[in-house]
């Protein structure tokens, strides 16, 4: 089997202009093709060069800094781009044995199938800029540091969010063990002793740990970003898409009020978070809520292939968002869950997140609750063939009956007070979006109508910065639209909360889901299922060897079609 990827590997790597980099597990490491040379990683982020130069030699999180590095050269080549742990998350992405793939290829940050569905910004690779994501802490007990050089990971989320909460966890060292073959339900989470990491300078983290803690998390609480804990309130912002960087920049001028306000009275690190891979959706959606990477808590992806269950699951359709607990392994716990266990009497609100076992109150509750607690919804703009009205045919893995049309319960995204530039509306991505997050906003007013009943914790998903960046890409104007329309929806909520007087109580935690590089795809679909044991590329399924690609019938560029044409040669053997 080694030998089949090794050739497969070696002839996709030749299409360097779309082909950054193509991996598959081995005997416990992971074997790194690039166009340039060949890496064995191994545990510890050990590399061993097995020819020429090491594609994922350059492994600083701090790449790219500051901004205007970046905006130099926003696509840059293998040989200029960096790899933040490469180890670590590509074991831990193989490590599930009915779920990881045993082949995955990566697109370059400059390629674009703009034929084939392609967004203008996309994301997903393995590369610095593809996994950073914001992290900024705010408010009580936070000191105000503004924008400081170092990097977090999204795993340090969880941890990070339960100790503001008041709730200790136990540490777990990472998945690195490719070739063990065993679920993650089986693998165990014993604890690991308190552990010191120099992330940055003048930062100092210890992982977490003590008597009778949680166990089951992989990164570290940020206590060195906090003067004490707990506090009274805990809120979560994640800004999906939104490009650490630019956010920065943008509150730095004065064009995002909201952020800079707590920017003002709080810390960001320039590095971000360093997503998990692939740095999509739902896999790091999956992380920032659960501490732990992909490989324990089974969302390989946005789309994967269970071959247990022998089922092909969409966890990144509006239509199964509300089922994502059916997916995540056992033994895996959601900060909901983790608060709850600790804080009998607590109460958390999770709103627009697929990822909420565990919360008292959320969103995807009452999608459940429309769609009578597990059969499809209708879709939003980006799992499929819509209706005006938002019914979906054939989207998802539920059942199909009983679909309602989830639009008809948001409001009109026209009359929005927080949408700056009508023009984007023709994007129906933003559209839907921009119902999204103005029904987010009113569920945050809502449960905080007063302090007495407000939340212990709460995670707020924001939509329409993804819709904004995907559609321009980085920097563009709607990408940029987007933040604002987002920062003038949280000052509303921060002005809610003044009103309150309860602001100066609360510990805000801002992140996302990792940014978008202009024309950088990092998901491709080239078939239309996978049949069981299976290859990846670009974040998709490929058939298992001797089966040939079946093509979509929309006319494919000279690139995607040599692609093609070379995998199909390799694999056949012809």
């Amino acid at each position: 089997m080694t030998d089949a990827r090794a050739l497969v590997a070696r002839e996709l790597v030749r299409l360097e202009d779309i082909v950054d980099l193509v991996a598959y597990p081995d005997d416990g490491t992971v074997v790194v093709h690039g166009s340039r040379g060949v890496v064995r990683l191994h545990p510890g982020e050990r590399h061993e060069v097995l020819e020429g130069v090491d594609p994922v030699g350059v492994t600083d999180p701090l790449a790219f800094l500051p901004y205007p590095l970046e905006q130099a050269d926003p696509s840059p080549s293998n040989a200029g781009n960096s790899y933040p742990e490469p180890a670590r998350r590509l074991l831990s992405f193989f490590a599930d044995a009915d779920r990881s793939p045993d082949l995955v290829v990566m697109h370059t940050p400059s390629h674009f199938f703009g034929n084939e569905g392609g967004h203008v910004g996309e994301h997903g690779s393995l590369d610095v800029i593809q996994s950073r994501a914001p992290f900024l802490l705010s408010g009580a007990g936070v000191p105000a540091r503004g924008a400081v050089e170092g990097y977090a990971r999204l795993i340090d989320v969880a941890p990070t969010l339960l100790h503001l909460a008041g709730v200790s966890v136990v540490g777990v060292p990472p998945l690195e063990d490719a070739s063990a073959g065993v679920s993650v339900a089986t693998s165990g989470v014993e604890g690991v002793g308190p552990r010191t990491e120099v992330v940055a300078p003048g930062f100092e983290v210890v992982a977490p740990g003590g008597e009778g803690a949680a166990s089951g998390v992989e990164g570290v609480a940020r206590t060195d970003m906090v003067d004490d804990a707990p506090h009274r309130f805990v809120i979560g912002l994640l800004w999906d898409g939104a490009h650490c960087s630019d956010l920065l920049a943008l509150a730095a001028a004065g064009e995002l009020p909201a952020v800079a306000s707590l920017l003002a009275d709080g810390t960001a690190l320039t590095g971000g978070a360093v997503a998990e891979f692939p740095s999509v959706t739902l896999c790091n959606h999956t992380t920032a809520l659960t501490g732990v990477g992909p490989g324990r808590h089974g969302i390989l992806g946005n789309v994967f292939y269970d071959r247990a269950r022998r089922e092909r699951i969409n966890a990144n359709d509006e239509s199964t968002w509300h089922r994502s607990a059916e997916w995540l392994r056992p033994g895996v716990m959601t900060v909901f869950e983790r608060l709850a266990q600790a804080r009998p009497s607590s109460r958390s609100l999770c709103v627009n997140e697929a990822v909420d076992r565990g919360a008292t109150v959320s969103t995807m509750q009452l999608v459940r609750a429309l769609s009578g607690a597990g059969p499809d919804l209708a879709s939003g703009p980006e799992a499929g063939t819509a209706s005006a009205s938002g019914d979906v045919a054939g989207a998802g893995s539920g059942s199909g009956a009983g679909r309602v049309a989830i639009t008809d319960y948001l409001p009109s995204a026209a009359d929005s007070p927080y949408l700056g530039e009508p023009a984007h509306l023709s994007d129906r991505y933003f559209g839907w979006a921009t119902q999204v997050d103005d029904s987010g906003l009113d569920q945050m007013r809502q449960a905080w109508a007063s302090a007495d009943s407000a939340p212990d914790l709460t995670w707020w998903s924001t939509v329409v910065t993804d819709a904004g960046h995907h559609a321009g890409g980085p920097r563009s104007k709607i990408a940029r639209d987007s933040l604002r329309d987002a920062d003038r929806r949280l000052g509303v909520f921060l002005a809610h909360l003044d009103t309150l007087g309860v602001r100066d109580q609360v510990t805000f935690l801002l992140t996302g889901r990792p940014r978008l590089r202009a024309h950088g795809r990092g998901g491709h679909r080239i078939v239309e299922r996978d049949p069981g044991r299976c290859l990846w590329a670009t974040g998709r399924h490929l058939p298992r060897r001797g089966t040939r690609l079946r093509l979509p019938r929309r006319g494919l560029s000279p690139a995607f079609n040599e692609c093609a044409a070379l995998f199909n040669r390799v694999i056949t053997g012809e």
